[in-house]
């Protein structure tokens, strides 16, 4: 169809949304742009007025790409890319596919055909791909730069590797698609989608006035060469502008060899200059750029609402920008997707493509449009030439607008204006009135009627009149004509004809066009008074009154069409010849030389066959009832499909015209039967027809294809419609079907051109990209209703629908031969086995079972046996009309039960209720017993057998109440055995039993279920609730759940349990909530206790603004507080004394107190306390000292953790201070000794030592002054303290000693023992251990960090100091008089005695120990265990004696005796006598072990006082007698 001969087209609109879908070829001939999943091609050479070129068709998806080849000599070949995922490339002038490739795996988003490299195509896809395709070698390579989707892309037109990439986010990539395949310039400035890029004609970057403004500084172009390489073409070295445009409203233009944007156009507000667009359609923005060849300073771009501006880049100042189309009118009403321009002789013209679906062509030096290209967005459902205005075509459309067309228009050949107010829907019908001018009637497929005025001036934006009766579906018809009753026989003034309306819901409406807000009469009515019809009336389909007023024919859906005579509407005949759904009547018209001729009336329906008849005869005729007419006057065959319009000629007699679903329309001469003339231009089928009414060889004809053709009969070569289509569309519908019931691609539908389109909506109430896509493009929810309507041809051409409207395409219109159609759509069963099942929704819906199958079965055997049952039927009535008590003998014809009486019913019943059972369904056999009436039954069966079921539970109040509750309790039971314990507590909710589903759900553990059902349904005293808490939560305990089990005891109102609960855990969080938790259930004192755990917990990691902070809700704490208080200033002092190298996991949270270093370190205490804690009363010191001590802390070992050591410590010098506070003296010494004394007790010197010297810097004397001197307590007290004291002072001086006797001193260490060992055999012998090698340092080493200097460390270190150095002699000889204190005879003997005892109990400890184990070796032996084993055992037991290692030491007790038991017992006994004669003041307070305090007087040598080393060694002689002091001693006493 190249060149289409002489055809006038109205084309399919441009897609849109869409960077490029259209191009004009280079040599200025063609062009070319995507309309729906074709090409549409205009010859635009001609200069003044397109003409349609023709249509590339071969993809069967919406097009988004089209692009020219841009070489001298190849400007006819193009290229398309589409949402089928294929490239094509064409021959634009042969309208032929040259070749085709599908490298994409996602859908292709943007194509452009490289200006430089002549079979170069570059596409790119939403998932970020782009594939080079070269097509005369078949190559192709593929880049991936970005992940992101493609917007738009345009090769240069001066280099040909490089390639500018537009995303969706506003990103901007340039590549080199050569051999280095890299990515030049991300190019960030936009911040949403890219519409178009187009680079500028002119190479180079030029400095433009203009942009002075944005570079300040630019340095010379050499400088800018990328990387430095000088090697590249001097093309890519001058570099070249790049413009985008974006959806954020700017256009940027990008330096390519910067790599950066040089200036940015903001788009200017316009004020819309009125348009066809309706105000609640909210459209995107698109901002298309172009840049018009040899131009390098100016830019045409799209704006807001379909206007283009013409940008001066060199221009300086704020507006650069002047609009094209001075004249009103002149613009897009709506936003423009594309430019391309083209240079034609003298001027350039630019072309637009609009969403207002014009296409637009401007001559760029005058800036004025020189033509507008209207198009179609929809399906041309009908055609309409005005009677009043010669040529003046309107045409309805899918895309709910009307146009109309002045097809006469001189200077205009595409002069249409375009109506859209008020319509919203698809236009189906159309109808002009006979006589006023402008006067045009529209249908819609949402069943709107109403009435626009297209004539006077303002007419553009006068919304239409609306008739307020609507139709309930799709307007199908039309028709002016004389009013009838009511209307014709009313009062007053009546309009000389109506408006009569027809639609899918098969009822026939007339409105008064005066007054259209009125009620609209349903004709039928008129029609059963005048004619007196009972029976049931057809739906009708079509309406069709002759020209002169005087007769109209109504067609229905049964086939039939019916003519009455005005004004009352007798009927006068019926035709019974069409079989189908009629589509279209049309009377010839009166203006001929026969008269005759105007009784003629052809009628098309779905059936392929035309029938002309005459009625000349029928209104002649005097007959009183309508005839039937079964014959035709002249049958025109050949069409192979549906008729769906049909049009006489004006200017011929007997010449009509049809338009036809086989996608023809065919010129008839009626009276010869024959055919004239076959048009095949379309690519769709037909809907619409209508000859020319001023040139007698033209016709127009409107399709699914979205176009109107205007078409020459005498330049058509075929004259009868294409042969045998039938059976080659049966064939393709085969094959296709099954494809369309899969519902995985909806695509295949499309595949031939008669299904091309199955939706053209565009609803207003739709919105966004859907909408858009629906209307230029198939849209996938019309896909799916006809893959559902294709499985029911039967039903489709049986429901009232007459499908010519029916926006969905049903495939067994193709005029299938009656038969076949009846046959359920039998192709389609055969070929489903082939097919995999798909999902049940695609698939026809399974028909229920029977529930009388039996019955149905026999009522369907052969016609004989059903025969036989009608005469059997009747004798058996007859019997029983004579005899009334004699149930009719019906013998095997159980099945006529449904015709007799009650009994035999019943029967019947019980024969298909056991069929039923036996076949497995007792649902069916339960709702047949429901229908006789016999529940109760099969309840009981149901109960027995467990096979109740919702139903029934349901149906079973019918039966009585007991009958109910007895139901729904088997029902329950049922349920748990099969354990749906809730839905069992449900049934037992809804006969109250409300305890036994609680009871129920609480037994299976359904404990919330349960609770809300008590909550809900019970008293809110009722234990029942308190119990489920209570189980639940002890559950919850026992798995851990303690926050879930707190909240069921505070449910259950025992705060108490749930505060214990959420101790449990122990944690600091956990403790902390348990105590606010007690202390808001007013459990002052647990809370009291839970704060103190949580405190002391977060003392470990030493956080004590936290412990402060939960010690202060409680005034009961405050003796607590000032310990905390304490304890955090002692280790305060002790870090800073000791500043400790490792760093700590968590460092300790001090607080910001203000403190004064100045006084001692008890007052500096109190002055916290007051200012802090707020302690200022005396009563208040007192108070907090007695409740302090009532605490009794245990005494510490050497196992006791460093932290809780410090606290006891901290809490003894508590006591102290308040002692000091409120100088009670005498308790201040007893606390500070039993601070130190834990230290001690503790195994940890260095501490012992440190809280001597912060808390007696000074010594003792001090203290003793302010001593009653006669409380002997006190006294025995504070010399116990001096002991401590002078203790420290003793090993301090020992391990510092001056510089120079440090060489003497270390040789004489030789021979000894390690001091620090010593000191802790001491000690642990003191404390009543065993002898355990533990030196200090190891448990120093527990210690905190702060305090972590292990003696060891300190020793070295002070020797390597020149502290003490400096000490002369005389001062350490008076320090060592001080140390007299320690070496009290008494307390030796004291200390000895308890030595005694210690080991003589330790001997005790050791033999029973041996006892048992030898008893136990006695029982493994008689359990069969050999002898051997025992006396290994026993001899372990001999080396593991603590006088072992004293055995090795002292070589001449080796051997030694065993003692016996009574021996032991004399010697403790004597032991503790001489214990008891000591006085009892000496047993009181500890003190420091006075032997090994003599042991180290001896050992620091010459500078001990003659006089204490004497003593010391008279006590080591009198009561060393205990081995280790033997052993230590020996070098001093021998």
């Amino acid at each position: 169809m190249a060149a289409a001969a002489g055809v006038r087209v109205l084309p399919a609109s441009p897609n849109w949304y869409s960077s490029r879908c259209s191009d004009a070829s280079s040599d200025g001939r063609l062009f070319g742009f995507a309309a729906r999943h074709r090409v549409c091609l205009l010859d635009v050479g001609g200069g003044a007025a397109p003409a349609f070129y023709g249509e590339l068709i071969g993809h069967t998806d919406r097009i988004s790409g089209f692009a020219f080849c841009r070489c001298p000599g190849q400007s006819s070949l193009c290229a398309s890319s589409s949402d089928d995922g294929s490239v094509k490339i064409w021959d634009a002038e042969a309208l032929a596919p040259v070749a085709g490739y599908s490298l994409h795996q996602n859908t292709i988003s943007a194509l452009h055909w490289s200006p430089l490299v002549k079979d170069l195509i570059v596409s790119g896809d939403e998932k970020g791909i782009i594939v080079c395709y070269w097509h005369n070698r078949s190559d192709s390579q593929q880049f991936f730069p970005e992940p992101r989707t493609i917007f738009c892309l345009t090769c240069s037109p001066h280099h040909e590797n490089l390639v500018a990439i537009g995303y969706k986010d506003g990103m901007v990539v340039i590549i080199d698609i050569s051999r280095k395949r890299e990515v030049l310039h991300r190019l960030r400035g936009h911040d949403d989608e890219i519409h178009c890029l187009a680079w500028c004609p002119v190479p180079g970057e030029e400095r433009l006035p203009a942009w002075q403004d944005e570079l300040q500084v630019v340095p010379s172009e050499e400088g800018e060469v990328p990387n430095g390489e000088l090697t590249q073409s001097t093309a890519m070295k001058k570099g070249c502008y790049l413009a985008s445009g974006s959806k954020d409203q700017t256009i940027r233009i990008w330096s390519c060899t910067r790599g950066r944007s040089v200036m940015t156009l903001k788009l200017p507000p316009m004020k819309r200059r009125g348009g066809a667009v309706d105000p609640a359609v909210k459209e995107r923005i698109w901002l298309t750029v172009h840049w018009p060849s040899g131009r390098s300073t100016e830019i045409v771009s799209s704006c807001f609402g379909g206007e283009l501006l013409l940008w001066d880049l060199s221009q300086s100042g704020k507006r650069k920008w002047t609009l094209l189309g001075s004249s009103e009118g002149q613009n897009h009403s709506r936003i423009v997707f594309n430019l391309s321009s083209v240079k034609l002789q003298d001027k350039e013209l630019l072309f637009s493509i609009s969403m207002d679906r014009d296409v637009k062509c401007w001559d760029l030096s005058t800036l004025d449009c020189s033509w507008t290209m209207p198009s179609l967005g929809g399906f041309v459902y009908s055609l309409a030439f005005s009677p009043v205005d010669t040529g003046c075509l309107a045409i309805g459309v899918g895309d709910s607008m009307i146009r109309v067309w002045n097809t006469l228009s001189m200077n205009n050949i595409y002069d249409v204006k375009t109506f859209w107010q008020s319509i919203k829907s698809k236009v189906t019908a159309l109808s002009w009135h006979p006589t006023k001018e402008g006067c045009l009637a529209f249908g819609t497929d949402d069943g709107k009627v109403g009435i626009f005025d297209t004539f006077s001036s303002s007419a553009k934006n006068k919304p239409p009149q609306i008739s307020s009766t609507y139709h309930k579906k799709t307007v199908y018809t039309l028709a002016w004509g004389p009013p009838t009753p009511p209307l014709s026989s009313g009062e007053g003034e009546q309009p000389s004809v109506t408006l009569y309306s027809c639609a899918g819901e098969g009822i026939v409406f007339q409105h008064n066009p005066w007054k259209l807000n009125g009620e609209a009469n349903d004709i039928n009515k008129v029609i059963r008074d005048t004619n007196s019809i009972k029976h049931k009336l057809p739906a009708r389909t079509e309406i069709s009154w002759k020209p002169d007023g005087k007769l109209l024919a109504l067609g229905n859906e049964d086939g039939s069409i019916e003519i009455f005579q005005a004004p009352n509407l007798k009927l006068l005949c019926t035709i019974q010849q069409h079989h189908k759904l009629i589509n279209a009547i049309r009377w010839h018209h009166e203006h001929g030389s026969q008269p005759e001729l105007s009784y003629l009336i052809a009628s098309g329906s779905i059936n392929a066959t035309i029938y002309v008849h005459n009625l000349k005869s029928v209104v002649e005729s005097s007959s009183e009832s309508p005839l039937t007419i079964t014959e035709p006057f002249r049958t025109l065959a050949g069409h192979t499909a549906k008729i769906t319009s049909l049009s006489w000629s004006p200017h011929h007699e007997g010449r009509l015209v049809s338009a036809c679903y086989d996608g023809t329309a065919q010129v008839w001469d009626v009276m010869k039967e024959e055919p004239l003339c076959n048009y095949r231009g379309h690519q769709g089928r037909l809907l619409s027809v209508q000859w020319s009414p001023v040139d007698s060889d033209s016709v127009y004809t409107g399709a699914d294809d979205f176009s109107v053709h205007k078409w020459h009969i005498s330049k058509q070569e075929h004259t009868r419609p294409p042969q045998g289509k039938k059976s080659i569309e049966l064939e393709k519908k085969r094959s296709m079907q099954p494809k369309v019931k899969t519902k995985k691609k909806k695509k295949p539908i499309e595949k031939s051109p008669a299904k091309q389109d199955l939706s053209d909506t565009m609803n207003g109430d739709e919105s966004g990209k859907e909408m858009l896509l629906e209307e230029n493009g198939v849209s996938d929810h019309e896909g799916e209703k006809a893959a559902q309507e294709a499985e029911l041809p039967d039903k489709v051409s049986t429901t009232v629908s007459k499908d010519t409207f029916s926006s969905t395409y049903d495939y067994s219109s193709f005029s299938l031969p009656k038969p076949f159609v009846t046959q359920k759509a039998t192709p389609v069963k055969n070929d489903l086995p082939k097919e995999k099942p798909t999902s049940d929704a695609s698939l026809k819906k399974r028909k229920p079972r029977s529930i009388l199958p039996f019955s149905t079965f026999m009522d369907h055997r052969s016609k004989d046996e059903l025969h036989q049952d009608c005469l059997r039927l009747a004798a058996c009535l007859k019997t029983k009309d004579n005899n009334e008590d004699v149930s009719p003998d019906l013998k095997d014809r159980i099945h006529l039960g449904l015709f007799t009486d009650r009994a035999s019913l019943h029967k019947m019943i019980d024969v298909e209720g056991k069929q039923h059972l036996e076949n497995g369904h007792p649902e069916l056999f339960q709702q047949l017993m429901l229908w006789k009436g016999d529940m109760k039954g099969v309840l009981q069966a149901a109960a027995e057998r467990g096979e109740l079921t919702d139903q029934l539970v349901a149906i079973s109040p019918m039966v009585g109440y007991q009958a109910w509750v007895w139901t729904v309790e088997a029902f329950a039971k049922q349920l748990c055995f099969q354990e749906q314990y809730v839905k069992a507590a449900s049934h037992l909710l809804s006969i109250h039993k409300v305890y036994e589903a609680v009871e129920l759900l609480k037994v299976n553990h359904f404990y919330r279920e349960a609770i809300v059902i008590a909550k809900a349904r019970l008293r809110p005293e009722d234990p029942v609730l308190r119990d489920l808490y209570t189980s639940w939560a002890a559950l919850l305990e026992k798995d851990g759940h303690y926050s879930m089990a707190a909240k069921c005891y505070l449910g259950a109102s025992s705060p108490y349990d749930a505060v214990k609960v959420l101790a449990k855990k122990g944690d600091v969080a956990s403790l902390k909530t348990a105590a606010e938790l007690a202390l808001i259930s007013g459990e002052e004192e647990l809370s009291a206790t839970l704060s103190f755990r949580c405190a002391q917990d977060l003392l470990l990691p030493r956080n004590w603004v936290g412990a402060q902070a939960v010690l202060q809700q409680h005034k009961t704490l405050f003796g607590q507080r000032l310990v905390f208080c304490l304890n955090e200033l002692l280790c305060k002092c002790l870090s800073e004394r000791n500043p400790s190298d490792r760093k700590s996991p968590v460092p300790p949270c001090y607080h910001n107190w203000e403190l004064n270093r100045e006084t001692s370190f008890f007052d500096m205490v109190i002055e916290v306390w007051q200012n802090v804690l707020g302690m200022d009363s005396t009563e208040q010191a007192t108070c907090a000292w007695e409740q302090l001590c009532s605490i009794e802390h245990p005494p510490s070992t050497s196992n006791t953790h460093p932290k809780q050591v410090l606290f006891h410590i901290s809490h003894d010098l508590t006591l102290a201070a308040l002692s000091y506070h409120t100088a009670t003296w005498d308790e201040a010494v007893k606390s500070i000794l039993g601070a130190v004394s834990r230290s001690y007790d503790a195994g940890n010197f260095t501490l012992m030592q440190e809280i001597c010297s912060i808390i007696l810097p000074e010594g003792c004397d001090n203290l003793r002054h302010k001593l009653d001197s006669t409380n002997s307590q006190s006294m025995d007290a504070c010399r116990s303290l001096e002991g401590f004291v002078a203790y420290g002072l003793l090993y301090d001086l020992w391990w510092n000693p001056p510089k120079d006797s440090l060489v003497l001193q270390k040789a004489g260490l030789d021979p000894v023992l390690c001091p620090s060992e010593q000191t802790a055999l001491e000690k642990s012998y003191v404390s009543g251990q065993s002898s355990s090698e533990e030196t200090p340092d190891q448990t120093a080493v527990e210690m905190d960090e702060n305090l972590c200097n292990t003696t060891e460390v300190h020793r070295c270190e002070t020797e390597n100091d020149s502290r003490t150095s400096s000490v002369d002699l005389v001062d350490r000889q008076s320090k060592l008089r001080g140390c007299k204190v320690l070496l009290s005879e008494e307390i030796a003997a004291l200390q000895n005695t308890q030595r005694d005892i210690a080991e003589v109990q330790q001997i005790l400890a050791d033999m029973i120990r041996q006892h048992q184990q030898q008893r136990n070796n006695l029982q493994e032996n008689t359990n069969g265990s050999t002898q051997e084993s025992n006396l290994q055992q026993s001899s372990e037991t001999e080396s593991d004696k603590p006088c072992s290692d004293s055995n090795q030491i002292n070589g001449k007790d080796e051997v030694k005796e065993p003692i016996t038991l009574p021996e032991l017992t004399k010697q403790l006994l004597k032991a503790k006598q001489k214990l008891a004669e000591f006085p009892d003041n000496l047993k009181v307070f500890p003190f420091p072990d006075v032997l090994e305090c003599c042991l180290v007087l001896l050992h620091i040598g010459s500078q001990c006082p003659p006089e204490l080393r004497e003593q010391a060694l008279d006590l080591l002689r009198k009561d060393g007698s205990a081995n280790i002091y033997k052993k230590a001693g020996r070098r001093f006493l021998t």
